[in-house]
């Protein structure tokens, strides 16, 4: 219909409203054209009959979910991103929408989104912020029941700030955006959602308070009832608050019975793998925006507020601590990552062991016929059917597996050529940007080359990230770019922070690097890294380069999206990756927390000259690399399906929404009544748990077990109010040890004498006693996190 606009903005909705009605009008005499349009009609129908996955899984299954990101990266055609984060939100919905969940996902429409990124004439980062019109991007008012669009007004101090809603249709589900660019508005109001992580502190807890309670004010709009709210990263904690406060106005409890009754049904996933990448906030600006909130809708203090999120240490409100104190489940984005977090978190658990402070793991996947390649799609379409990623997977290990050596290396190889010829048009045009000559473009057109090892690093550019590793031994790398037998080629791509000085040094670095003479043909550098780019490079790259520092890398989704296309991944061991990797698959660096730089850019460089490169270059008669792609092979065959969001969905349905929905209602049951017994039970434990003392333990032996008993006294604490069990630290990779002890006798004093027979060939000395809350239906530690030991 248009294919300038759509191969410079991949919006339809752009080449829709730029092409001309005369144009319309001979499409429309176009038989073969007609016909497209029609076949794709019926195809979208024959989908929309078909039962998704989640109606014929659990068809008697009453739940609605909504979920909650700050950013939402979907397509070009919306940017709404500013890096995985986003890009995991557009996945998970993508996905929701395959499998038929029912969702409704809310966000912020940004009048300029994240920056645009593009390079001076000295190497130096640009960054430049386009406004973003409503009209040209594929968004409708949402509107209530009678047609009339929707506006929510959100408590500010001494004002209410007006934010319109709009809606974006992704397949089956609504993704609801707020925005606050409103007549009604001053002129300071209208700017909160004027652009992604901008601004300061005082501007980004505006944004959170305009998605959290905005958000859930503009469901209750809309009149959707709401199970489960799944917080993706704490910027949505504020919807924990007005949540609560719905059941506040509308039963008369106290805010305690209200987050008691609505936690379960809270769903908290945190991103964050450093400390220092959690917000927080002043408590003083809490307290400017949030005290008269808290008095006047939730019926609690100030100091109240302040504790639900606040640690220790009482030095900032953390919205973080708010979604965990809020929420039923806390899961982190990888297994690592779990661990990390829980150390993060461990403060808010005192003296509970590591392993038990509350936070699982959902290790986060990728929408994979977003990122899979027209050569991919075909190789698929004909090994699994069109079907293969809107079901249970359980088929696709075998019918990849068995894919000849041939067709999968011919996939590789026509991915990496269409890799090639879109590198060089992109950066024709960047050069034809920047002013360049016409001979000057023309260079563009000789780089790279379809036959060589093509080999990517693209990332957001951040010290933690280590994008220099690469680059540390210049003479090294220039070596391996040039060898005449085995040469590598290389593209670089990534965004620093407009306040990360010594990121844009990095990029200039690289770019720099790039530039010379002797490696030009070999490297380049690309910039404005997006989601266009990044669809490219994951399906053309024969290597993906991952070098974080470790334990800073959350998950990590860029390496997941070459498996679909048959490429390769060589990581540190973090992430995700240490969860996928086996020799067999990929390769590894050292997952080392304390390597140093030259040590990591050493292994690096040995690894490629060592073990990758020579592989690629190893052929047989056919001119077919088989080790290579027996890796290939396995990659698509047993990670691709792992780390799809399809299974990531999946998993958070069966293991997180359906439970969450039921526990939600079971405490709203009788006018509350359950959510009130937690409370008076809670506050109970609360009071009277330091009064628990343990006598010493006496210990029989009994051939290979033990009978182990131990007298404890409760004082006024009901004893039906706690658990008493035997716990003994995990070894060697495996999980701690909980065996519930049994009451034998009550003592004329109260002390309660508690035993245990135990089979295990671990010493005795390694199991303590120890008391913890107990209440059915009560969410251990998160909702009571007192603990008394044996001493």
């Amino acid at each position: 219909m248009n294919p300038d606009v759509w191969a410079s903005t991949r919006n339809p909705w752009l080449v829709l409203k730029l092409t001309a009605p005369a144009t319309l009008q001979l499409l429309a005499q176009d038989t073969a054209f007609v016909a497209a349009v029609k076949d794709s009609i019926r195809d979208r129908a024959r989908a929309a009959k078909t039962a998704p996955w989640f109606e014929r899984a659990h068809p008697t299954a009453s739940l609605r979910v909504a979920y909650f990101s700050m950013e939402y990266g979907i397509s070009e055609a919306l940017p709404l991103y500013a890096g995985g984060l986003g890009v995991l939100a557009g996945d998970y919905l993508k996905t929701a929408s395959d499998l038929g969940v029912p969702i409704a996902a809310i966000g912020l429409l940004y009048a300029q989104g994240y920056f645009r990124q593009a390079i001076a004439a000295d190497g130096s980062q640009l960054e430049y912020y386009p406004a973003l019109d409503p009209s040209d991007v594929p968004i409708l008012p949402a509107t209530d029941r009678e047609g009339t669009p929707l506006r929510v007004n959100i408590p500010f101090p001494g004002r209410n700030v007006v934010a319109r809603a709009w809606k974006a249709r992704v397949g089956r589900v609504s993704l609801y955006l707020l925005d606050t660019n409103d007549p009604e508005n001053g002129p300071a109001d209208r700017g909160i959602t004027s652009e992604l992580y901008g601004g300061g502190q005082e501007l980004r807890l505006q944004q959170e308070l305009v998605l959290g309670i905005g958000g859930w004010r503009l469901l209750e709009a809309l009149g959707v009832d709401v199970d489960v709210c799944h917080l993706n990263e704490g910027h949505a904690a504020f919807v924990v608050l007005d949540r609560a406060r719905t059941i506040v106005q509308a039963a008369g409890v106290p805010f305690d019975v209200a987050l008691a009754a609505t936690r379960p049904g809270n769903i908290f996933t945190t991103h964050t793998p450093v400390a220092a990448g959690f917000d927080r906030f002043a408590p003083r600006l809490i307290v400017q925006y949030l005290g008269a909130y808290a008095a006047e809708r939730l019926g609690i203090s100030a100091e109240r507020l302040l504790a639900l999120g606040s640690g220790p240490e009482n030095d900032a409100f953390m919205p973080a601590r708010l979604a965990l104190r809020g929420s039923g489940a806390v899961n982190a984005v990888s297994r690592r990552h779990a661990e990390v977090s829980r150390r993060l978190f461990a403060s808010l658990f005192p003296r509970w062991p590591l392993d038990e402070v509350p936070v699982g793991s959902v290790t986060n996947g990728v929408h994979t016929p977003s990122w899979d390649s027209p050569d991919a799609d075909r190789v698929w379409t004909e090994t699994c059917g069109k079907e293969r990623w809107r079901d249970d997977l359980s088929t696709i290990e075998r019918s990849i597996g068995a894919l000849e050596a041939g067709e999968l290396w011919s996939m590789r190889l026509l991915n990496r050529a269409r890799l090639v010829r879109f590198v060089r048009e992109r950066l024709a045009s960047q050069l034809r940007e920047r002013g360049m000559s016409p001979e000057q473009v023309q260079i563009a057109y000789r780089v790279l080359d379809p036959k060589i090892l093509t080999v990517v690093f693209a990332r957001r550019f951040a010290s933690y990230k280590r994008p220099m590793l690469l680059l540390h031994d210049e003479a090294r790398l220039t070596r391996l770019l040039t060898d005449p037998e085995r040469p590598i080629q290389l593209i670089v791509a990534g965004k620093a922070h407009p306040d990360d000085a010594q990121a844009k040094e990095m990029v200039r670095a690289w770019v720099e690097f790039v530039r010379r003479d002797s490696v030009r043909d070999r490297a380049v550098f690309l910039s404005d890294y997006d989601l266009l780019l990044a669809q490219e490079l994951v399906q053309g790259a024969d290597l993906w380069i991952n070098t974080p520092q470790p334990p800073w890398e959350a998950c990590g989704t860029s390496g997941m999206k070459v498996l679909v296309n048959g490429g390769l991944n060589l990581s540190e061991l973090d992430g995700w990756w240490v969860e996928a990797y086996a020799p067999d698959l990929g390769w590894s660096l050292s997952g080392s927390d304390d390597s140093s730089p030259v040590d990591a850019a050493n292994a690096l460089y040995e690894r490629l000259e060592r073990d990758v490169i020579p592989e690629f270059y190893r052929r047989d008669e056919a001119d077919i690399p088989r080790a290579w792609v027996d890796r290939m092979r396995a990659g698509m065959a047993q990670l691709a399906p792992r780390f799809s969001t399809n299974r990531m969905v999946r998993e958070y349905v069966e293991g997180y929404y359906l439970s969450a929905c039921d526990a939600v209602r079971r405490r709203a049951a009788e006018k509350f009544a359950p959510a009130e017994r937690l409370v008076s039970w809670r506050r109970s434990v609360r009071e009277k748990f330091a009064q628990i003392r343990f006598e010493q333990p006496v210990i029989e032996a009994r051939g290979g077990s033990y009978r182990y008993e131990v007298r404890c006294r409760l004082g006024d604490l009901d004893p039906e109010s706690v658990a008493i069990e035997l716990y003994a630290d995990g070894r060697s990779g495996t999980p701690c040890e909980r065996h519930p002890m049994q009451l034998r006798a009550t003592d004329n004093d109260g002390s309660r004498l508690f035993e245990i027979l135990l089979k295990t060939d671990r010493p005795i000395s390694d199991y303590t006693a120890r008391a913890i809350p107990h209440h059915r239906g009560a969410i251990i530690p998160l909702e009571a996190n007192e603990i008394a030991w044996q001493r």
